[in-house]
């Protein structure tokens, strides 16, 4: 029987839906409102209302968000998706191949829109350097990333949170590899779907250089102040006047006799190369190597008085990751800048934010020589170059100047490369934790985020940035809309009713059903939102049938993850859209077959799985 409180429930939840669905407003504040409304109408006590801000799910999921960054800030996924350029060859099939397989191994452990966001220049940068077209390159990478969620307990909040649910309800929860067999399975099917039929459904041609926009790297933005020419890479000798003297006492010396500007320097420790700015406290030892930008016909002078050596230019790799540590930028003067009227030699005086200006852009015009004595005008734009911490000052310092263009190589830095060893070492310990539930997994992940924190695999100063605020609170104040439907009997009810309606069918029909039920509402609100709404349900009518409760669960949790069709059905979709020039129909003809694919896949394996 209905009751008043369950209609309460009920017109929260749609207004909820409502409001998910139109975008407005922002998603966690709908989960506040949530709670709120919960709270207001006395549904809920304000200790069970607020109950999901204390939940275990929310700190886990902030601990693996951190978990994740410290994957990106050491390196570890890129050099995965490094390997996969080399051994790729430039082959199409072998690429999808190894793009798809890698993007499902690293997503099990970490944030698939962080894991897209990292992914994505590292295929755009393939599809750059083999002329593939890079549509049939990152809807496969789209595709992996949201399957990557089917892995582990860990690789999709919806799976924390389902298991959350069947802890609460006194069940055997899933495992931390529960998802693996399926998640596994799904994305062999996806790589072959892909390759023999997904690919053509987005373009036929191999190559796409209609349409083709390249984030702009380090070498594009010297290019664009004919600098790139003037770029050398000199060896320090041991006779050099240059040893034991630090780059503030020798900067603008080489300026003015030379025109030399300091960019950079590479040392060399343990056999190792390190890259750093050139700071003023920086000091010169022999062998090391000084990035500089001069002009061609006074690099034989310099060479000669300063005891250097044109050294070959770095390998690939190399030439990247010392573009990565030197910081290099765009600005431009805002309007009330204090800058304006003052020479460039005037305000490096000054000190500049511990940056150097390499050139200026005036209504077109390049100047790269000579900047001690130009005037700065509004309106100018520099290409400056120094430490990125000293350029995201420039970057804060609002009043003064509009922080322009960004490199590739900002988003693809990682300032903790050294530190990859510990950070496997920590994430293979947290997942040992888990697996034989030495703590409970909350705690596992806290003290694995901890420990990366510890060891500086994450800046502790980063910390609330890399953490997904809005998804948080979205989670916290949903979940107790879980409590409200089964206290009311609002849960009960639902079950009952679709064991009534359709349990003829029998269960395994019945998975199909609740399989498509959850990956439609997940068309409409998030994977959290939809497993907090449609797994104690799905659960309860699995009791009501004698069917297997895990097996139902699973079933909802793989649907929540199952998220192709649309490109808004998650942030991996809508982050490949704009890069792969993708258009809604692209979506729908490769996620519609691939939803049914894995609808198949999940209801045969949780048959055998999970047997009833």
């Amino acid at each position: 029987m209905i009751t008043e409180k369950m209609l309460v429930v009920f017109a929260i939840l749609a207004v909820a839906v409502g409001l998910f669905a139109w975008g407005k407003p922002r998603a966690d504040i709908v989960g506040l409102l949530v709670a709120l409304g919960l709270m207001c109408t006395g549904i809920l006590t304000p200790g069970e209302a607020l109950a999901g801000f204390g939940s275990p799910v929310v700190i886990l999921i902030a601990a693996v968000f951190i978990v994740g960054e410290a994957l990106v800030n050491t390196g570890v996924a890129q050099r995965l998706g490094d390997a996969v350029v080399r051994i790729g060859k430039g082959n199409e099939t072998k690429l999808v191949s190894l793009i798809m397989l890698l993007a499902g191994l690293i997503g099990s452990v970490m944030s698939s829109s962080a894991l897209a966001a990292m992914l994505i220049p590292v295929v755009l940068r393939v599809a750059n350097k083999t002329g593939l077209n890079r549509k049939r390159l990152l809807m496969p990478l789209c595709v992996a990333v949201t399957i990557s969620g089917m892995m582990t307990l860990i690789a999709s909040s919806s799976n924390i949170i389902i298991e959350d649910i069947l802890r609460g309800r006194k069940l055997t929860p899933l495992g931390f590899f529960s998802w693996a067999p399926i998640g596994v399975v799904i994305l062999v099917i996806s790589i072959f779907f892909m390759l023999w039929i997904g690919r053509d459904l987005l373009s036929k041609k191999l190559t796409a250089e209609e349409g083709e926009v390249k984030a702009p790297n380090t070498r594009d933005l010297l290019s664009s102040y004919d600098l790139e020419k003037r770029w050398y890479r000199m060896g320090v000798l041991p006779d050099s006047p240059l040893v034991g003297r630090a780059v503030a006492q020798v900067r603008k010396n080489l300026y003015q006799e030379f025109g030399v500007i300091l960019v950079g320097v590479e040392k060399h420790l343990n056999g190792k190369s390190l890259f750093l700015p050139a700071k003023p406290e920086i000091t010169f030892e022999a062998e090391d190597a000084i990035f500089t930008v001069i002009d061609a016909e006074r690099v034989g002078d310099f060479t000669a008085s300063e005891g250097c050596s044109i050294s070959p230019p770095l390998d690939e790799r190399s030439h990247q990751e010392a573009l990565q540590q030197m910081g290099v930028a765009e600005v431009m003067l805002a309007p009330e800048s204090k800058l304006v009227g003052n020479t460039l030699g005037e305000i490096v005086r000054k000190s500049f934010y511990g940056v150097v200006i390499l050139g200026i852009r005036r209504r077109g015009q390049r100047i790269t020589k000579e900047l001690a004595e130009e005037t700065l005008d509004f309106g100018d734009t520099l290409l400056v170059v120094g430490d990125w911490s000293d350029i995201m000052k420039l970057r804060d310092d609002r009043e003064n100047f509009v922080l322009l263009t960004l490199p590739a190589e900002y988003e693809e830095r990682l300032p903790a490369r050294a530190k990859a060893p510990i950070a496997v070492g920590i994430l293979v310990a947290m997942v040992t934790i888990m697996v034989f539930q030495a703590l409970p997994n909350s705690a596992a992940a806290l003290v694995a985020a901890l420990a990366m924190l510890a060891a500086g695999c994450v800046r502790v100063d980063s910390i609330y940035r890399v953490i997904s605020w809005t998804t948080l609170v979205l989670i916290a104040g949903t979940l107790p809309l879980a409590t409200a439907l089964t206290k009311t009997g609002a849960t009960t009810l639902m079950a009952g009713a679709l064991v009534k309606g359709l349990g003829h069918l029998g269960p395994t029909v019945m998975l199909g059903i609740i399989f498509l039920v959850t990956a439609v509402v997940g068309l409409f609100i998030s994977n959290s939102a939809t497993a907090v709404l449609i797994a104690p349900i799905a659960i309860e009518a699995a009791q009501a049938l004698n069917a297997s409760p895990q097996a139902f669960a699973m079933t909802v949790a793989i649907a929540c993850s199952a998220a192709y069709v649309t490109p808004v059905s998650s942030t991996t979709n809508m982050l490949v859209m704009e890069p792969g020039n993708y258009v809604f129909g692209d979506y729908v003809k490769v996620g519609l077959p691939m939803l049914f694919l894995s609808m198949l896949a999940t209801i045969a394996l949780v048959r055998v799985l999970y047997p009833f």
